[in-house]
């Protein structure tokens, strides 16, 4: 293998970051306390405004008619990048790119996502609203009086003519977005079984509780129901939401916060009282064992992965379920390798993975959190770039 072709995969490999299934998720801070996102599964077109009680800060989230508005299940596409850039951040990289080159397929596994033809399509859906919601607001508007900006710039994916496989997508992130991730304190980490919250307003609850009380000590923080109301951009009754977060209250199911209601002395309305959850500390069983993850999100138009990819997906969860860390640096576990022979045949496996431990071994941030799992994802990356080169192909 060439000098050339050895610094392009290197450089490949840069870009797609493979292993970020493995890496803690990161949600931009103010996007997790302020109304930026429907919280229904039905097509919103109405507007949301919000100012906060102080009247300082406001918020407009405004929808295209023909996708209507970004909802708070699309956002899990921005959890997503939030955490790739956190993670180039962290690892040391120069010009964290705006421009993100990803694989559909792994971007659907991160979020908790079937990678049925289905759900590609939905991802593509949830892209087009994120271009198309218009957010105007004075949050970080600096010496202007407003920022105005959709959540992705534009996004495009690359289809191989002959396999019709994907070869991978670009997401341009907006610059407010972006620059919200990128700066001090910008992010915080959350918890992976955010992604199995199925309710909309479950999933708000979940940010709010994060934001404000993930720091506040074992009192935890309350907030007045009204105050609430107004901070979640929610449609409908007042009276409609305090019923049903009295109801989500009861059941306090949110992963790593309790909710309870209280009523202050001399207060009609009440509290909805948000705390992290002690050491060993868990939520009330769900009543039914959840479904699979919600349909009314994320995924692409482009094509379903070739059935092997599908077929595999119980191969490279039993090859790295236990097999993490340093106990599996150094080589291919057998099931690593039947995993890539199915999905990308052809390739000397053997030099893919020299030239995959020549790349980690130039810099000690690039260790993986999983080994195996890592390797499958840059063979992956190099099978969607170079998969042409093969002879018959």
């Amino acid at each position: 293998m060439t000098r050339a072709n050895r610094e392009r995969i290197a450089e490949q490999f840069d870009l797609f970051l493979p292993y970020l299934s493995d890496l803690p998720l990161r949600d931009q801070r103010e996007m997790m306390e302020r109304p930026f996102f429907s919280l229904a599964k039905s097509k919103r077109m109405k507007p949301i405004d919000y100012r906060s009680p102080d009247g300082k800060l406001w918020v407009h989230v405004s929808a295209n008619p023909d996708y209507g508005m970004a909802t708070i299940w699309d956002a899990d596409i921005l959890i997503y990048c939030a955490s790739m850039l956190a993670d180039m951040a962290r690892r040391g990289v120069n010009d964290v790119p705006r421009k993100l080159h990803l694989m559909p397929y792994d971007l659907l596994r991160a979020i908790g996502r079937p990678t049925t033809g289905r759900a590609y399509e939905l991802l593509g859906q949830a892209l087009d609203r994120l271009v198309a919601t218009t957010v105007k607001t004075n949050i970080r508007a600096e010496n202007r009086r407003e920022a105005t900006f959709s959540w992705l710039d534009g996004w495009t994916q690359l289809v191989d003519e002959k396999t019709e496989r994907s070869r991978g997508m670009t997401i341009e992130l907006s610059n407010w977005f972006y620059e919200g991730v990128m700066m001090t304190g910008g992010v915080l980490s959350i918890d992976r079984a955010y992604f199995d919250i199925t309710g909309g307003r479950e999933r708000w609850l979940y940010k709010v509780a994060r934001k404000h009380a993930g720091g506040a000590g074992e009192a935890g923080f309350a907030i007045s129901m009204p105050t609430l109301f107004e901070k979640s951009g929610a449609e409908g009754q007042y009276r409609r939401f305090k019923f049903e977060l009295a109801k989500i209250a009861e059941r306090d199911e949110l992963p790593g916060y309790a909710l309870s209601l209280e009523t202050p002395a001399g207060k009609r309305e009440p509290n909805l009282r948000m705390r992290r959850r002690a050491d060993g500390e868990i939520a009330k069983p769900a009543r039914a064992a959840k479904a699979a993850p919600s349909p009314a999100l994320p995924a692409a138009s482009a094509p379903a992965p070739a059935e092997p990819v599908l077929d595999a997906s119980a191969l490279i969860r039993r090859s790295v379920s236990g097999l993490s860390g340093r106990a599996t640096e150094g080589f291919i576990a057998d099931d690593t390798l039947a995993l890539l022979r199915a999905e990308c045949p052809g390739w000397d496996y053997q030099n893919l993975h020299a030239l995959f431990r020549e790349w980690i071994g130039g810099d000690a941030s690039r260790t993986p959190v999983n080994y195996q799992s890592a390797f499958i994802g840059f063979v992956r990356r190099y099978d969607g770039k170079n998969r042409h080169t093969l002879p018959g192909r």
